[in-house]
């Protein structure tokens, strides 16, 4: 993917380590919510590293990585692999990409750079013929009862297809897949972090449970976006945030 701008914004692929960094200590400002310090794992040096920034400060305002797989049978080496049993996934047979450790600047509120970042995104897809994205969405905090609408609307509305469900494999999981309730569709919504509500727009899938973290300080649920099942209008759409 060559360089490319969009109103205030350009976004570009690392170059060199000195980009990783930046993108690792604006992970550890988002995530951990101190200013000094990086977040860093052994997955960083085999991804491809998508940095969005404003082009008038040369600001780093939103960064993720992508580790693409040519078929199912390579996800076992997937950061998600780590916590989500996906020997059904090992099956699919055309290239996958993982998004991960996708955050914005908190100190930066426009929408913009959501469309940006899955702009781009879709210029990856297309550029390597990509048939599956998957990764995990975050809900910050480790407690279930702050989230339990979106969790049910999850349950009610976007499981993964049976052939595609991950299985139960970290030591500390909310199963709220078997959970009954109704959701309030406002709460609901206004619980779902907007990474996850992006991929269900376009028509993702979750797990059935979703995984706590304690060490990153989240709940997170593998998702899953086959490239085929989003509709033509809201492809069209994508591909305008990338011209």
């Amino acid at each position: 993917m060559k360089v490319f701008k969009k109103g205030r914004y350009r976004v570009r692929f690392a170059q060199d380590a000195a980009d990783i960094l930046a993108a690792q200590r604006l992970r550890f400002r988002t995530f951990r919510g101190e200013e000094s310090g990086v977040d860093i794992d052994d997955f960083d040096r085999s991804c491809i590293h998508v940095l969005i920034e404003e082009e008038r400060t040369d600001a780093l305002v939103c960064c993720y990585r992508l580790m693409p797989f040519r078929t199912g049978s390579e996800i076992g080496t997937s950061y998600s692999a780590q916590y989500y049993g996906l020997d059904a996934l090992t099956d699919y047979p055309g290239p996958m990409v993982e998004m991960g450790r996708f955050c914005i600047d908190p100190a930066y509120r426009d929408p913009d750079i959501l469309r940006i970042a899955w702009g781009a995104m879709v210029r990856y897809v297309d550029e390597h013929g990509v048939e599956m994205l998957f990764g995990c969405s975050s809900f910050h905090g480790t407690e279930s009862e702050t989230y339990l609408d979106a969790f049910d609307l999850l349950r009610e509305r976007h499981l993964a297809p049976k052939r595609w469900l991950p299985r139960v494999k970290a030591p500390r999981v909310f199963p709220f897949g078997q959970r009954l309730k109704k959701p309030d569709l406002k709460k609901a919504m206004k619980g779902m972090p907007p990474l996850l509500r992006t991929y269900l727009l376009m028509g993702g899938w979750v797990s059935d449970h979703a995984v706590v973290d304690s060490d990153m300080n989240t709940l997170h649920v593998f998702t899953g976006l086959e490239i085929k099942g989003i509709s033509p209008v809201r492809q069209r759409l994508l591909r305008a945030s990338a011209l």
